[in-house]
């Protein structure tokens, strides 16, 4: 059996707002029906969960780890006075500052308690080619890859200019929000050397052994370069992924459906290799969406809205229900979303203190109610 190592978290960012009355639908719930007349989730098409509940016919693969009591769903999610900006909201749930525009990442700030010294430059791992502000904080190296398989064949030229792609991404969409010189602050402290953590990630691919066979598609090769990351022991503790595409104004039933598959069944296979690894145990996943959708329809899709749902998954998780499912009375909506019923800063608490082992209540700005989702914690 492996040597067990220190316990890793892997974002699942959901980047459009996924809609959560479609997703963890109340399909026997009459005023669901007759709030969707166009947009919802038939009882044909619905995967029975419990409580009155069920899952997006998108989900079965997902359904398959919750059946095996690896899935925590944590219904109502948001904060106060919430926002239908995707910027907006999204850099809330990056910073934890709801109140105001936040300056460091939250995985930023549990890096700089991780690592205070910057010795390991992966210690953060993010794939894709931009990079979140969720891991941005001043002195605190991330190692930002497009894909790990293509990364390993690049010649230096190619993968300075992979780094470069992602920085000036960064400063693209985060200098309007928080003005040009944090950003550049940030960049210029750590430049091209924030992200060039990438080069020691060229020998993961060819240390990495598995008979799991992950889907072709952009999320599950994420996932599987996660896996190739952390098997490789470099001393990772921090992953980040994002599916995009959420922001289903049109076509929703057919287009989240085809997410969800994609999602779901990258999961599954992630979590088929880490068993097959015996890695199971040290790696938990969260899930997240900016926002959920309104309750009525348009059309054949959604507006952004405001409760939402996330996911925490993992062998050391107490899968089932938390919090509570909105209640779709015309008369508890707000302004036509669902309230929402917990603060996600109770969940990140969740994850910074009984997970990680790190001091919470600097990086989320207080305290906040949790809901334990993991084996021994106490609320």
């Amino acid at each position: 059996m492996a040597e067990q190592r220190e316990k890793v978290l892997v974002v699942v960012q959901l980047s459009g707002g996924n809609d959560y009355l479609n997703c963890i639908v109340p399909w026997e719930d009459p005023r669901y029906q007759d709030s969707r007349a166009a947009v919802r989730i038939t009882e044909e098409e619905v995967i029975p969960l419990d409580n009155g509940l069920g899952l997006n016919p998108g989900m079965a693969a997902f359904k398959d780890l919750y059946d095996e009591g690896k899935v925590a769903i944590i219904h109502g999610i948001g904060y106060p006075t919430p926002s239908r900006s995707h910027f907006r909201s999204m850099d809330i749930w990056h910073t934890a500052t709801p109140d105001r525009v936040g300056e460091q990442g939250w995985l930023g700030q549990a890096i700089r308690q991780m690592d205070p010294n910057g010795s390991n430059v992966v210690t953060a791992v993010n794939f894709g080619n931009a990079l979140p502000r969720a891991l941005a904080a001043p002195g605190v190296p991330v190692a930002s890859v497009g894909d790990l398989d293509d990364y390993g064949l690049l010649t230096g030229m190619a993968g300075a200019a992979q780094r470069e792609q992602a920085l000036s991404a960064f400063s693209r969409i985060y200098t309007p929000g928080v003005g040009s010189g944090m950003v550049m602050d940030y960049l210029g402290q750590t430049g091209l050397d924030a992200l060039k953590g990438a080069d020691i990630l060229k020998q993961a691919p060819a240390m990495y052994e598995s008979t799991v066979e992950y889907p072709d598609t952009p999320i599950a090769k994420s996932l599987k370069g996660v896996a190739q990351v952390h098997m490789a022991d470099l001393g990772t503790r921090v992953f980040y992924t994002v599916s995009g595409g959420w922001d289903t104004h049109t076509n929703e039933v057919a287009l989240q459906r085809h997410l969800w598959e994609e999602v779901s069944t990258g999961l599954r296979a992630f979590f088929q290799d880490l068993e097959e690894h015996d890695l199971g145990p040290e790696v938990t996943v969260l899930g997240f969406s900016e926002f959920g959708r309104r309750v009525k329809d348009h059309g054949n899709g959604t507006d952004p809205g405001s409760g939402g749902v996330s996911f925490v998954i993992g062998d050391q998780v107490k899968g089932g229900h938390y919090s509570e499912y909105p209640s779709l009375d015309v008369g508890r909506l707000i302004e036509g979303d669902l309230a929402y019923n917990f603060d996600f800063r109770g969940l990140y608490t969740d994850l910074l203190e009984d997970w990680l082992n790190l001091d919470a209540q600097e990086i989320v700005g207080g305290n906040f109610e949790k809901i334990s989702p993991f084996a021994g914690a106490v609320a």
